[in-house]
């Protein structure tokens, strides 16, 4: 137990305790006020002292010094049954406005705004905002998803999720994809650089200056990327990758290719080349399940930190900025580490499509 603290009646632990109540900014101002109370009794000071530092009543702080007399600092943070503000929303109203934000939309509009359920409920804005927060809801945003079909979904998932989570020996295991049609876009006006108190400024609008494709192949053992701009995605261009990965690798290493179903990689000329060079081995992802391919995660980056904000001139400019950011990420490459489990994954999946199966 702990010890008392001489000459105040508190244990040291409620001591720290009432202190840390007092001054703590998050502390509701009614607990403060009391645990300053019972600090102040503890400190030898008398009722109407207290009450005459704290502008309060003398009942009010016998009032509380006997209950924490009774129940220690619990005592302090309760409020007894009948106290208090009343609730003036009932909790059918609230009901019908949960009710009505998943079940039903307003005339002519896709969802619900805090003014459009205030003014059809009869409540103010900040009303349906409390009720909102409270629930969890959110009718202003939207997450996209796509459950794949394939009928070989879990085949796939198992090969793609074994070559992550235990490589083969004396391979390397690569993720490979094309980001297509990226576009050298010139703003119509200079831009403001970033200054105190003022965040840089684009144009909204652009000139467009042609397109490139990024032929990228990520190495899942190091974080490494090659890339390679090419004009087009068509087989002879994935070809042209291919044969530089072939150069790029060394011959004794076996080469495991995480690839998407694209039809490209599926061309005739590509399987007669991969008969002929047997130390590639291709896994396809399920359909409509790019998110499996890790390389997809390195092109968001690619994104944000090299080409949203890029001013390209020609298409030679959008491939030099390319190259650069290539060259500083395979300077302090990381690699992405896979995590997530097959049987987590097929868990997920079926509670999303049991989901599907009630809304249809």
């Amino acid at each position: 137990m702990a010890s008392a603290v001489a000459g105040t009646g508190l244990s040291e632990e409620q001591r720290l305790v009432l202190e840390r109540w007092a001054g703590a900014q998050k502390t509701p101002q009614s607990v403060a006020l009391r645990a300053r109370i019972v600090l102040l009794a503890a400190a030898g000071e008398s009722n109407s002292a207290i009450a005459r530092a704290l502008w309060l009543s003398r009942p009010t702080v016998i009032l509380w010094r006997a209950r924490f007399a009774e129940g220690g600092t619990a005592a302090l943070t309760e409020t007894k049954p009948g106290r208090g503000r009343k609730p003036t929303i009932s909790a059918a109203k609230v009901k019908a406005i949960v009710q009505a934000t998943t079940q039903t939309r307003p005339p002519g509009q896709t969802h619900w705004s805090c003014r459009s359920m205030a003014k059809a409920q009869g409540v103010s804005a900040a009303t349906v905002q409390r009720i909102w927060d409270a629930h969890g809801l959110k009718p202003q945003r939207v997450k996209t998803f796509k459950l794949s079909n394939d009928p070989r979904f879990s085949e796939k998932l198992t090969d793609v999720v074994g070559l992550y989570l235990n490589p083969p020996e004396k391979a390397i295991v690569l993720c490979v994809d094309e980001k297509s049609q990226i576009q050298a876009l010139d703003r119509t006006q200079a831009s403001l650089p970033m200054k105190k108190g003022r965040a840089g400024t684009m144009t909204h609008d652009y000139k467009r200056n042609g397109t490139t494709t990024l032929f990228a192949a990520l190495s899942t053992l190091d974080g490494s990327v090659v890339g390679q701009c090419l004009p087009r995605h068509r087989h002879q261009e994935f070809l042209k990758f291919l044969r530089t990965l072939d150069r790029e690798f060394p011959r004794e290493l076996e080469l495991h290719l995480i690839v998407d179903n694209y039809r490209t990689h599926k061309h005739a000329n590509v399987d007669a080349w991969l008969q002929k060079h047997p130390r590639f081995h291709l896994h396809f992802t399920p359909t409509s399940s790019s998110w499996l391919n890790l390389v997809e995660r390195w092109f968001r980056e690619l994104t944000d930190k090299a080409i949203r904000r890029g001013v390209f001139h020609s298409v030679p400019d959008l491939i030099a900025a390319i190259d650069d950011y290539l060259q500083a990420h395979n300077d302090d490459p990381k690699p992405f580490v896979w995590t997530a489990s097959i049987d987590s994954i097929l868990a997920k999946v079926g509670r999303c499509k049991a989901i599907l199966e009630t809304v249809h």
